[in-house]
């Protein structure tokens, strides 16, 4: 549900500098015995403290993290309801049914869209003409299986028999009634929270590994994995029926937009050796340039930015496929994603483009009226920001909570008008410790009628509150907040992994880091930090809003970018000869085929 784009990550420490709130460099605290482990099993002293700092209280086996492989994935028979499901897909397949596929607008979504109608086509032999690709309008719509969505599946000819969900479904139970009372089977394959009720019980299947009868083993894993598994039970269940000859390809192909998928929803990269897995193998799949979508993001990007790593996903493609259905209909996303030639994938990518610009624009200005909303709850020490932009963009909440989690570290709710009269929408973001949806389910408990519609999962969830029920909703949620984080002090941080020595400033311990990727949701790219002098440094950027910079400690000196450093036209607040205490990331800069070392520097205050 999250998609941040590279200067938002990059400008965070700026933005909170507006507020006067400047983050504080604490190292990450190392789980001593999974740092003597790994070491023992023939980690480097560095990859050892950076395993160690990332999973805490870790006492599985280290290889299947260490050393992403398809093998450690958990069969998909696993999966609770998983066989039934199947066994209804094959059946549709088998017997010529007209099937809806029904998926979030997101990146999640979208490439769980793409996974299922590939393997439809492309694998089962499924006419195109016997589906319906239904996909909801953030803003008019809303999320899941709303009821416009329900409306154009009761109107599609030919009539579908079959919706299969993916990244949604779970908490729909009034509108799979609906298409199951109108003779349509649903069957969910989802990755949110289930309701407390448990799962929809008049969809035909629900497959979704938060279930707590399920014994699949992971139950981070993205949408789009979810419904990668689902198919290839599918697969599975034609050939033992023979409807499908054995030789049929497996799904392994589409592992390169679940990776996209799995990124750009910000689920675990951690202690998930599923996620990892799918990862890391999908960008394998991905650099082999196959498919028209990732030549042209290549293309787009220059001949540097290849081969394609987890960040170019985050920051690239994820941000570029959300905007469009943040802020239009999704299907130039998915007409992107299935682009049969290059022709095609430029120009859905150019529309893709414009409207990230577009959302650009409009999040940097609900981020200033946000902030400025954020002063009173900051002013009385709540734990959390809640704020509500009556003219602001339904579709960038999300991003604006991120900014304001950045800036404030504590966790924020965007509130804007919703389609439907009397009613605010809204979008969460979270920090390390606070279960959002959790949060959202007590807050529901304290005041039912506050809270009608909610759905996420730890890191980000969205909500449905009535405009006259705002002040009950705030309380109950700050109630609900302050109930699971206690007395904890709530402040922008960013944690370090500690010192480099000069030595190691250097491509080979890049390399030693990427060994350890894929980097992402709890399990950061690795932040350093160190004191530098200031050798040069000048603005760059169409706005000036960026520094590139020398720095030098000790022998060694290094090139340096620090992104949305300054405001457009002021100048830094230190120069040449200044000592700098910096957190930074060890970067490969290409250029014209040859490759050095570069500091991406994260935060830097004077000494």
């Amino acid at each position: 549900m999250t998609d941040l784009s590279h200067s938002t990550i990059h400008s965070s420490v700026h933005s909170s500098a507006h507020s006067n709130i400047q983050p504080r460099l604490e190292p990450r605290p190392v789980d001593e015995a999974l740092y003597v482990r790994a070491q023992a099993e023939g980690l480097s002293e560095l990859q050892a403290r950076l395993l160690a700092s990332r999973l805490p209280g870790y006492s599985g086996e280290l290889l299947p993290l260490i050393s992403p492989s398809l093998r450690y994935l958990a069969h998909p028979e696993k999966l609770a309801d998983g066989r039934r499901a199947a066994e209804r897909i094959a059946q549709a397949v088998a017997e010529g049914e007209s099937i809806g596929i029904l998926t979030d607008y997101d990146v999640d979504g979208i490439t769980s869209h793409v996974v299922i109608r590939r393997t439809l086509v492309e694998l089962f032999g499924v006419p195109e003409g016997k589906l319906h690709s239904l996909i909801g309008h953030r803003i008019h719509d809303g999320y899941g299986i709303s009821l416009p969505l329900v409306e154009r599946a009761l109107a599609q000819k030919p009539f579908p028999t079959l919706v299969i969900t993916a990244d949604c479904g779970s908490s729909d139970e009034p509108r799979i009634a609906r298409l199951k009372a109108a003779g349509i089977d649903v069957v969910v394959s989802d990755h949110h929270a289930l309701p407390i009720e448990g799962p929809p019980p008049s969809a035909y299947a629900c497959v979704n590994p938060t279930r707590d009868d399920c014994d699949y083993p992971d139950k981070t894993i993205a949408g789009c994995m979810v419904a990668w598994l689902l198919m290839s039970l599918a697969r599975g269940v034609l050939i033992e029926w023979g409807a499908l000859s054995a030789s049929t390809p497996k799904l392994s192909p589409w592992l390169s937009y679940v990776a996209l998928g799995t990124v750009a929803d910000c689920v675990s990269l951690g202690g998930s050796p599923a996620n990892r897995a799918v990862v890391n193998h999908g960008l394998t799949l991905i650099n082999r340039m196959d498919a028209a979508c990732w030549r042209a993001m290549a293309t787009r990007l220059g001949a540097d930015s290849v081969p394609f790593n987890a960040e170019t996903l985050a920051f690239q493609m994820g941000p570029r496929i959300n905007a469009r259905s943040r802020l239009d209909d999704p299907y130039a996303a998915l007409h992107f994603m299935l682009a049969e030639n290059d022709g095609v994938a430029n120009r859905q990518l150019d529309v893709l483009d414009q409207d990230n610009q577009s959302r650009k624009a409009i999040e940097a200005d609900m981020a200033e009226e946000a902030r400025a909303l954020a002063v009173s709850a900051l002013s009385a020490d709540e734990p959390a920001v809640i704020v509500l932009l009556e003219d602001g963009h339904p579709g960038v909440q999300g991003i604006v909570a991120s900014r304001l989690v950045q800036a404030y570290g504590r966790p924020a709710l965007v509130l804007t008008q919703a389609s439907a009269p009397g009613m605010l929408t809204g979008s969460g973001r979270s920090i390390d410790g606070l279960h959002l949806r959790d949060a959202l389910q007590r807050t529901y408990e304290i005041a039912p009628q506050a809270l009608p519609r909610f759905g996420g999962h730890s890191g980000a969830a969205g909500v449905g509150v009535p405009r006259d029920q705002l002040d009950a909703f705030k309380a109950a949620f700050l109630q609900a907040v302050g109930e699971q984080l206690g007395g904890r002090a709530l402040y922008p941080r960013l944690w370090t992994d500690g010192e480099l020595s000069t030595a190691q400033l250097s491509l080979t311990t890049l390399q030693e880091i990427e060994t350890l990727g894929p980097y992402g949701r709890e399990f950061d790219p690795p932040l350093f930090e160190g004191r530098f002098i200031v050798e040069a440094l000048r603005p760059v950027g169409a706005d000036g809003a960026h520094l590139m910079l020398e720095l030098s400690t000790g022998p060694v000196t290094c090139k340096a970018i620090w992104f949305r450093a300054l405001t457009p036209g002021e100048l830094p607040g230190f120069s040449v000869g200044d000592t700098l205490h910096c957190a930074y990331k060890l970067n490969r800069n290409r250029w014209r085929g040859r490759e050095t070392l570069q500091l991406m520097v994260e935060h830097a205050s004077a000494i």
